[in-house]
């Protein structure tokens, strides 16, 4: 049996759970609540709840617009979460961070402004098996009106993106954009999306990264990266629901068209026509999502405040303990690189038990995990599955939560074999 104790943490998990109030409260009234569903969306320290809460007590007014001290403090904290995020994935200008609802939100953004001005018959898109739906069907629904090719990397079965596969396309394809997750929410495979970028600008293509999976976990360079846009989402890095984030390189936001029309998003308005207003506000019409950019603002404070190489480096260490312990389960199957390859994901299926039996059984001790397929049905189909259960960690997460997952697990195989 694997062991814990001989394993050298980068900071006090006790001290990190003593900032997130859910953590502390009875599941289901008599069991303590041990969260692994983080891939989905993580949970909240106090001072990003503090904060939202603060704003509607003290500041609440719209932004940009007021001419009163109340509207002023609001722009203030809205603009000041904007240049937060410029610094935590290093963009060259606040002018790159549009402020989105989530991932999703992000990426229809491209596919809407940039994909409908720049794809058209002939023209081919990249994307993988392993995406996530956000960031396929998007792309799909376009294609179907614009007549564009996209073709999907297969991956190999270490759950890896067969990258000879795509780099061909690359190099015999009329390729205009790669669209690839930097961390699959179900495998847990970290691409390598430096490289993957550095070939397809080789090629002449535009790339887009998924980050809803990596920002909230490991350092996140986007200059390094060097991708044309990167994408990710607030509530999985312990801020709020309905703040995202979309990074693009200045010269491409430039050129591309507005998404949405209305306030802010304007210079002047005529009855003859309309000019757009300077970046980010060309692509953040009306009212935007103030309280959530706040609270996403206080969530990088918090992240920054432990450090992410920290919080990679625990993580990584106890996706190596859990995979270490989920091998000892007979009958249990885990997907995915080993854990030096992946994020803190572990997706497996447990004998002929169905994942949603699985998942409403270990809630009755306590256990929150996700059971489907993750919204990544294409990755599915390839493997074989309807669906797979998935337990996800994060910086809160402690070793003996991964104990106590394994022994509920043995008892569930009792009580759902019979």
């Amino acid at each position: 049996m694997s062991t814990s104790e001989s394993i050298t943490l980068p900071y006090s998990v006790e001290a990190i759970r003593a900032d997130f109030p859910i953590l502390h409260q009875m599941h289901h009234d008599d069991v303590p609540l041990i969260y692994l569903d983080n891939a989905a969306s993580s949970q909240k320290p106090a001072i990003v709840i503090e904060a939202i809460d603060a704003y509607y007590r003290q500041s609440n007014a719209n932004v940009h617009r007021g001419i009163h001290k109340l509207s002023d403090a609001a722009t203030e904290a809205y603009e000041g979460a904007r240049l937060k995020v410029r610094k935590f994935i290093n963009a060259g200008s606040k002018r790159e961070i549009i402020f989105t609802r989530g991932t999703t939100e992000s990426i229809n953004l491209v596919a809407q402004t940039w994909g409908r001005a720049n794809l058209e018959p002939g023209d081919v898109i990249i994307s993988t098996v392993m995406e996530h739906h956000a960031n396929i069907v998007p792309w799909q629904i376009l294609a179907a009106e614009k007549g564009f090719t996209i073709r999907y990397v297969p991956v190999l079965p270490d759950g890896t993106l067969d990258l000879d596969v795509l780099y061909g396309w690359l190099r015999t394809e009329p390729v205009k954009l790669v669209t690839v997750a930097h961390v699959s929410n179900v495998l847990g495979t970290v691409n390598p999306v430096e490289e993957i970028t550095r070939r397809a600008h080789e090629a002449g293509a535009k790339v887009l990264v998924d980050g809803a999976q990596s920002v909230p976990h490991l350092p996140v360079d986007v200059q390094t990266i060097d991708a044309d846009f990167f994408a990710f989402s607030g509530h999985k890095m312990v801020g709020p629901t309905g703040a995202g984030v979309l990074y693009g390189k200045r010269d491409i936001l430039e050129a591309m068209p507005p998404w949405m029309g209305g306030g802010d998003m304007i210079a002047r308005v005529t009855l003859e026509g309309s000019t757009w207003n300077d970046l980010p506000y060309k692509f953040e019409a009306g009212t935007p999502a103030i309280a959530p950019v706040v609270g996403l603002g206080y969530a990088v404070d918090y992240l920054m405040g432990i450090g992410m190489d920290k919080i990679h480096a625990y993580e990584q260490a106890i996706t190596q303990y859990a995979l270490d312990r989920l091998a000892e389960v007979t009958g249990l199957t885990v997907y995915g690189p080993e854990a030096s390859q992946k994020g803190a994901v572990a997706a497996f299926t447990f004998q002929d038990i169905h994942p949603h039996d699985l998942a409403q059984v270990l809630d009755t001790f306590g256990i929150a995990i996700r059971a489907g397929h993750h919204c990544a049905m294409p990755l599915h189909t390839h493997l074989k599955l309807n669906a797979t259960a998935r337990a996800s960690f994060y910086l809160y997460n402690t070793f003996a939560e991964v104990d106590a997952l394994i022994d509920a697990l043995y008892i569930s195989r009792r009580k759902l074999t019979l």
